[in-house]
């Protein structure tokens, strides 16, 4: 028997994916061409095929309403021999997209050129946003997943979730429409010039899933009491009514597009729809991985920043008074170090969940110390852990208590791994971990400046007219342009449970293999 290797491929190099519109010489033409950065969840863990030689399989989807098609070529086939026998592609690929796209290639590319509904397309829902990046127009509009339209098209976006958000599990679309109702869907697209007088004018470029929570407010001026009410209850109670976390599932530019800032529009444009809706209380999102965290980051600290620069928050480093020996610690006097009930109405007013302020907190608080007093800058540490928070220089302590409320948010976060250490570990790996947050906030820190730098030059160099314009790019940072900030966890081995929770947020990242 010929050698297996041989006939063995990677699925990953083996699919290709595209987006199509007529043109103007009655055929499909391509608008991008991309390839997965996933395929496990359809060919297994190794992503590799096999019986195949030369194999491509094609992936083609309308740019307006994502109308798939499917189309399997390869140069020469396994012969079957006793049990070895060649992947199934057809019946492999079936589960994961939708029926229509294995019509066959004529019937496909007719449906597509003459498609009388495509000029006067527009996505389901309802417009929310609109912005332009580099002289190009682009929309986000938002909808219900009770909405038959909607359903249809993320049905056909589906797939993507499998080829490029790491563990990502597409959404069940047959739930009863009380259910769907929780669900609201954002499709990002650009509008373009269309190549013919029949083609759309609009291109998809991502989109993202957002789900509620029901939140659980009790309302503690009232004395509960019994009441007899009617089961069923005599109104209808639709989900939109009800007190409410938002949750982000699923979040996705597609590659064509990424590094170009639509990720930043999107996430702003679900927190402001958060905003403006009383019944949700914060914005939260299932297992981010690092892209979506710096992303994520970056967004919140534009959104908090000039409210933390409007109360001119910085750490007090005297929290005892000024004295000339400060007593020894025995707890972290959190309250006398920063306004802690100021920021709780700040975290609340934002609508932003408690640990990701806390981080956009910690990396202000970081900033505001000048960069000579802090491990980046070179300060010091040996002369830090002796002095600690009696070192002469202000800023120094300033650096000695952000590290001990950093230290003591992990410490809080993670205290039934840690309490099961001896001391010196714990006090160890608390070293370790607030070190490994420092340089990820650090680096952080170092993009938004030079962002800032770039925007101030912009603004000088086109004068007044052009801050209107320039203020849209800063709030554009490229996706993925920027080096990831370090995860925000306690590396610490756990025999019962290899993976540890990430500041109390269960990551279950699957390691590629």
């Amino acid at each position: 028997m010929a050698n297996e290797g041989d006939w063995t491929c990677d699925a990953n190099d083996a699919l290709h994916l595209s987006l199509v519109q007529p043109a103007d010489d009655a055929k499909l033409k391509t608008l991008s061409n991309f390839q997965p950065q996933f395929t496990y969840p359809i060919f297994g863990d190794e992503e590799q095929i096999f019986g195949y030689k030369g194999l491509i399989i094609r992936m083609r989807f309308a740019a307006h309403d994502l109308r798939p098609h499917l189309h399997i070529s390869y140069d020469e086939k396994f012969k079957p021999v006793g049990d070895v026998v060649p992947v199934d592609l057809l019946k492999t690929l079936k589960p994961w997209i939708p029926e229509e796209a294995f019509a066959v290639l004529p019937d496909y590319e007719k449906a597509v050129l003459e498609d009388k509904d495509a000029k006067d397309f527009v996505p389901p829902g309802k417009l929310v946003h609109s912005y332009v990046t580099e002289q190009r127009t682009y929309e986000v509009w938002a909808g219900s997943l009770a909405d038959p339209e909607v359903r249809r098209l993320l049905d056909r976006a589906q797939v993507f979730v499998s080829l490029f958000i790491e563990a990502g599990t597409p959404i069940v679309t047959d739930d009863p429409d009380w259910t769907l109702e929780r669900w609201t869907v954002y499709f990002v697209y650009e509008k373009v010039t269309r190549p013919v007088p029949t083609a759309s004018q609009y291109s998809i470029v991502g989109y993202a899933t957002t789900y509620r929570w029901w939140f659980y407010q009790r309302d503690t001026t009232q004395k509960p009491t019994v009441q007899d009410s009617p089961f069923p209850a005599s109104e209808v109670i639709r989900p939109a009514q009800l007190p409410a976390r938002l949750r982000i599932a699923q979040f996705l530019i597609l590659p064509p597009h990424q590094g170009s800032g639509h990720g930043i529009h999107l996430y702003t444009t679900i927190h402001g729809a958060c905003l403006n809706d009383p019944t949700i209380s914060e914005l939260t999102v299932e297992d981010p991985n690092e892209a979506f965290d710096a992303l994520r980051d970056t967004a919140d600290y534009h959104i908090l920043r000039p409210e933390f620069v409007k109360h001119n928050l910085n750490i007090n480093p005297d929290p005892y008074g000024v004295t000339a020996k400060r007593p020894r610690p025995r707890r972290v006097p959190t309250s006398a170090l920063i306004p802690t009930k100021l920021l709780h109405e700040i975290r609340s007013s934002f609508k932003i969940d408690s640990t990701q302020f806390a981080h956009i907190l910690e990396m202000y608080l970081l900033g505001q110390i000048p960069l000579k007093s802090r491990l980046a800058g070179g300060t010091n540490m040996a002369r830090l852990l002796i002095k600690k928070h009696n070192a002469e220089d202000p800023n120094d302590r300033r650096y000695y208590w952000w590290r001990m409320l950093t230290k003591q948010r992990l410490y809080k976060r993670s205290r039934d791994l840690l309490i099961q250490l001896d001391l010196s570990d714990r006090v160890e790996k608390l070293e370790e971990t607030v070190t490994n947050v420092e340089e990820g906030y650090e680096a952080l820190l170092k993009a938004f400046n030079a962002r800032e730098e770039a925007l101030k030059a912009k603004e000088e160099a086109m004068g007044d007219a052009a801050t209107a314009e320039s203020t849209v790019v800063l709030n554009e940072p490229g996706q993925g342009s920027r080096e990831p900030r370090n995860k925000r966890k306690l590396t610490v081995a756990d025999d019962e449970d290899d993976e540890e929770e990430e500041d109390g947020d269960l990551l279950n990242k699957r390691p590629k293999v």
